[in-house]
């Protein structure tokens, strides 16, 4: 992997983030009244998220995308009748729209051409049989020729039924002239046949890099087929690519799958070069409808760094480059993730007192989070492992930030967090988007690696609130599925497959996880004043739901549908 950052290149110039921005709305009310766009909302639970526990108000009044009026629905009739659209919301209950607090847009848009191989409720694959007959039926259905990628996603070697990882012995005798890769669930890395391997150029006198994985098979130092964080990471990135002007095809499906689940904003989590100039080009063409927030990646700053094309906190025809986004550890289901007493079962490739590792040294982290900070980029940091949160701290505390300089330094993931790092977090002005949907896809497997007091710690929700720390929750799709009401049902209920309850004490109320899609991560984003609340002069950002989630209660909060989205005034998806 190339040196992440060059230190002495740092010198960015950052714009702030954009607010609600100006707007002429106000003067064409007076001069044009009849020619404005405007919409009344009322009938209906409309739920603010404006206070620290729930609020109601009757009506709510758009114009042009903006909330000019929020209050009472006489008030709101006796000023707009005549003058507005009006829906009558018929009992169902109405949101700011949902914030995807931390995500990869480009799955969405890539995903197309890949296959599900996940395991349920994700998939169907529940053994390595099932996988290989997915794969083949996809190389059959597409007429993929032989020389080309077969690529399938969400591979999970936890629940497949011989509990082990595929390999390419596996994989070879029915692909031997394709090329085959499993992107694990985690993505933080995958399985390749002999063939992906040949093209990746990975044999049996490769070393294993640095923070990387390379399984090889019993006996010998030729490779299984497994490749995990920085061995992968090379691979990842010179994958194919379909072309511009396809993937610019596929960008309306993509926001649909967001739109479809009342998202109004899409985080692209790690964005390498190629995308970032990608969804630039999809602004500029008009093909973005959502907001999206991209995250240049550490890898690839000497491109990005510095250079004017790259405008960070400001929209652009829906597009805004955030900060920049370090990885320094991986995954906990993927043993990977980097902690601080060893996993009880070893480590991915059967390695005795293993505790993961760093993808990069920390002394080369903690310099260039610094160095980052100083050019003024909000910085984000993948840490999951507690070894790996402690350096996140540290690199903060040696940048001489504190809360008091409001940078918002974010920890993504943050999920084996021990108590006193939530006192650091509070006292450095870090915030956490977390991963509740850990308890319920792989909450049984972290109770098997890693000691119970930390497994049932996972995204401590209730202990960070406590605190006072602003938080999020996320799917980090593709990694889980998009749908924000199992991420609030995990929230709430932190049930594993199982059906056993990890961290029962950190369990929330459904106002509190709402909070983890809406106003938490508008304030991650800077965008506090622009989203997240339904509040006279924000965005007209809503999602209408067929019930109210603060009173379904725990058992039917994953029932409830999106019936309508709304992004700035305009109906962007309505269930049929």
């Amino acid at each position: 992997m190339r040196k992440a950052l060059l230190i002495v290149a740092i010198a960015a110039t950052v714009s702030g983030c954009a607010g609600p921005g100006t707007d002429d709305a106000d003067v064409r009310a007076v001069a044009e009244p009849d020619k404005l766009q405007q919409t009344l909302y009322y009938g209906g639970d409309i739920i603010t998220m404006e206070g620290v526990q729930q609020e109601y108000v009757e009506a709510v009044v758009q114009r042009e995308g903006k909330i000019v009026f929020v209050g009472s629905r006489e008030e709101a009739l006796a000023t707009y009748k005549g003058k507005a659209d009006e829906v009558d919301l018929q009992g169902k209950t109405m949101l700011p729209g949902f914030i995807d607090p931390h995500g990869h847009f480009m799955s969405a848009v890539q995903m197309v051409n890949q296959v599900n191989v996940a395991a349920p409720p994700v998939g169907t694959s529940t053994d390595i049989r099932a996988i290989i007959e997915k794969l083949k039926g996809y190389q059959q259905e597409k007429s993929i020729p032989a020389g080309e990628w077969i690529v399938g996603w969400g591979y999970d070697q936890d629940l497949l039924e011989e509990g082990r990882h595929i390999t390419k012995l596996d994989l070879d005798p029915h692909f031997p002239d394709h090329k085959v890769m499993l992107i694990h669930v985690s993505m933080h890395g995958a399985v390749l046949n002999s063939r992906a391997l040949e093209w990746a150029e990975i044999d049996s006198s490769t070393e294993t890099p640095p923070g990387g994985i390379i399984n090889r098979l019993p006996g010998g130092s030729e490779p299984a087929g497994l490749l995990m964080e920085t061995a992968y990471i090379p691979v990842f990135e010179n994958l194919p690519q379909p072309s511009e002007e396809e993937m610019l095809e596929l960008m309306k499906p993509a926001q649909m799958m967001y739109a479809a689940e009342g998202y109004t904003h899409a985080y692209e989590g790690f964005t390498h070069l190629e995308n970032l100039d990608f969804l630039m080009k999809a602004a500029e063409e008009g093909a973005i409808f959502i907001d999206i927030s991209a995250l240049p990646a550490f890898t690839e700053t000497q491109e990005w760094m510095d250079n004017p094309r790259y405008v960070f906190g400001e929209y652009h025809d829906g597009l805004k480059l955030q900060g920049i986004k370090f990885t320094q550890d991986g995954s906990p289901q993927g043993k990977t993730a980097h902690v601080a007493t060893p996993y009880l079962t070893g480590g991915p490739g059967g390695e005795e007192d293993w505790t993961g590792e760093t993808t990069q040294p920390k002394e080369d982290f903690i310099q260039q989070v610094k160095a980052a900070l100083d050019a003024g980029l909000q910085v984000q940091i993948h840490a999951n492992g507690d070894a790996t949160i402690d350096q996140a701290i540290e690199a903060v505390e040696r940048a001489g930030i504190t809360a008091a300089d409001d940078r918002r330094t974010l920890v993504i993931h943050s999920q084996f967090q021990r108590p006193d790092q939530l006192d650091k977090y509070v006292e450095l002005g870090k915030s956490q988007t977390y991963f509740t949907n850990h308890c319920y896809f792989w909450g049984y497997v972290h109770i098997k690696n890693i000691v119970i007091e930390k497994a049932e710690f996972i995204s401590p929700v209730k202990a960070a609130k406590d605190k006072g720390l602003v938080y999020s929750n996320h799917t980090d799709f593709n990694v889980t599925p998009l749908d924000p009401f199992f991420v609030i049902w995990t929230a709430m209920a932190r049930e594993s497959r199982s059906g056993e309850v990890i961290g029962p004490d950190q369990r929330v109320d459904a106002y509190t996880a709402l909070q983890g899609l809406t106003t938490g991560p508008a304030w991650q984003l800077f965008e506090e004043d622009r989203k997240g609340k339904i509040k006279e002069g924000l965005l007209a950002d809503f999602v209408i739901l067929s019930e109210n989630p603060l009173e379904t209660g725990v058992d039917g909060i994953r029932d409830i549908e999106v019936l309508e989205t709304v992004k700035q005034g305009t109906t962007i998806y309505k269930a049929q």
